[in-house]
């Protein structure tokens, strides 16, 4: 007989935690835009703890922009869904109850969710590229064509800063409490960065005085998230059918490791979430500086490296002693560049993360963290070389990690195997290759040029270019393991 599937925290078995509070006794009070495994081991996490401490209504409506599935899943479980936190001591089973609904790829019924008045919230992950928001510029991407789309009807958006500024348009002219749009995704500023879209959005489709409404009115608060969540597995579905008795597809895995620091800017409320340990201050940028400099491209590092050199997980990256002096050289350049942040030592946080790296029980493939590196490098690398540069610190660690990235985008690991480049901008980046891009400089060259990617302060600079294309060199000639090798045998001699 087939297991029932989670519908009810009543039906749950006594190896789960469920909720401390009932869901049903509690509204809808967000929108969540971009409901997947991170958002659920994270926000939705300490949403449902803001809830059992300090009730509220403030259950989330989720969004899924693109996909069905995930929201036939959760629709299916009443929202339930189950977090199993992983760690070299075992695992720890949780249902979270704070999703009250998930609207399918709808924007009409998004529309409707954003407007409705008992919603004062708006948290988004969906990635730098589901803004539609051109990075260079901090403004719309008039050639998305979803935003072209929205701009060209703005009453029947699709996109997110159509769905936005629409909503905000119909707020106002309801005269309901204004929302607050808080952006969950790695970007640095992200509120400002949301805020510039939004606003530009509307200046760009002729409703400037709602444009400057918006700018005045309307709060964008930054925040920084962390906690590494792997895509989920069969195992996971399993291991979640035998900690709950009851069938669940959306159940998740993740570290027991949390962070969420929040811009605290939120004119018609929020959740508690500070009792589930989100830390509320006035200026999150020291914050997501670290994060985004040290996690973040210690990740990126290890994610090409380890995938170029087979290895799977990014527990098995730091299983080998090559890669993990390398991981450890680029967390302590990265350190170096981060002024004193009251609470933080840089070095106990450094050894923090090699052992969150480590951690054994979680499955983090390198290939899913290797993904969209035209969207995250300028964060994670580029700005911290320039940085460096400017600071007279080495830019080595920065420009080896870029030639790793530039061997990756070649699509075959060290033992020859291909694989597909997961990049937004790989048929540009393939074919910037494919035209006389054979050695190091030329490759360099290919891909130093494409346009809103490499800073003009790093692409003009003899020195990084040439750091990059030695790395490089050894790369194509001799393989990573060679190149990074040599990196600890440069270490030695100095």
């Amino acid at each position: 007989m087939s297991p029932r599937r989670l519908t009810a925290i009543n039906d749950l078995s006594g190896a789960v935690t469920p909720p401390r509070y009932e869901p049903e006794a509690h509204g809808a009070g967000i929108v969540h835009l971009g409901i997947g495994a991170f958002h659920r081991a994270h926000q939705a996490v300490m949403t449902d703890d803001a809830l059992a401490d300090s009730g509220g209504d403030w259950r989330i409506i989720g969004v899924s922009l693109r996909s069905k599935e995930i929201a036939e899943t959760l629709n299916a479980q009443n929202g339930l869904f189950t977090v199993i936190e992983r760690s070299a001591e075992g695992s720890f089973a949780r249902v979270i109850g704070t999703i009250e609904r998930v609207i399918a790829a709808d924007p009409k019924a998004t529309l409707k969710a954003l407007c409705d008045p008992s919603v004062r919230v708006v948290t988004l992950t969906v990635t730098e590229k589901g803004y539609g928001i051109d990075p260079a510029l901090r403004a719309p991407d008039t050639t998305n064509p979803i935003v072209a789309s929205d701009l060209a009807s703005p009453d029947a958006p699709r996109g997110v800063l159509g769905l936005l500024t629409a909503a905000i348009k119909t707020r106002k002219t309801a005269s309901s409490p204004p929302l607050t749009f808080l952006s969950c995704d790695n970007l640095p500023q992200n509120g400002k960065f949301l805020r510039d879209g939004v606003v530009g959005f509307a200046r760009l489709s002729d409703q400037a005085n709602l444009a400057t409404w918006i700018a005045d009115a309307i709060a964008f608060p930054s925040s920084m998230v962390d906690r590494i969540t792997p895509a989920p597995t069969q195992s996971t579905l399993d291991e979640a059918l035998a900690l709950t008795g009851c069938e669940d597809r959306a159940a998740i895995d993740t570290e027991p490791f949390i962070q969420w620091v929040i811009e605290d800017n939120f004119p018609s409320g929020r959740p508690a979430w500070d009792t589930g340990g989100a830390l509320f201050v006035s200026d999150v940028t020291p914050y997501e500086r670290m994060k985004l400099t040290m996690l973040n491209g210690g990740h990126s590092l290890l994610a090409y490296a380890g995938f170029l050199l087979g290895h799977r997980y990014v527990r098995d990256v730091m299983q080998d002693p090559d890669l993990r002096w390398i991981i450890q050289r680029h967390l302590a350049a990265a350190s170096n560049l981060l002024p004193p942040l009251k609470g933080v030592d840089f070095d106990h946080y450094a050894e923090a993360l090699e052992n969150r790296f480590t951690n054994p029980a979680i499955a983090h493939e390198t290939f899913q963290i290797a993904t969209d590196g035209t969207q995250k490098l300028r964060q994670r690398i580029f700005d911290p070389a320039i940085a460096a540069s400017e600071a007279g610190q080495d830019i080595h660690p920065f420009a080896f990690a870029t030639a790793l990235w530039m061997q990756f985008c070649l699509r075959k690991r060290d033992d020859g195997t291909a694989y597909d480049l997961p990049d937004p901008r790989a048929d540009e980046i393939i074919k910037a290759l494919a035209i006389s891009a054979t050695t190091a400089t030329e490759i360099s060259q290919a891909l130093h040029a494409l346009p809103n990617f490499v800073p003009s302060s790093l692409s003009s600079n003899a020195i990084w270019r040439a750091d990059v294309e030695d790395s490089l060199t050894i790369m194509l000639r001799d393989g990573c393991r060679a190149a990074i090798r040599r990196e600890t045998t440069k270490d030695d001699a100095t």
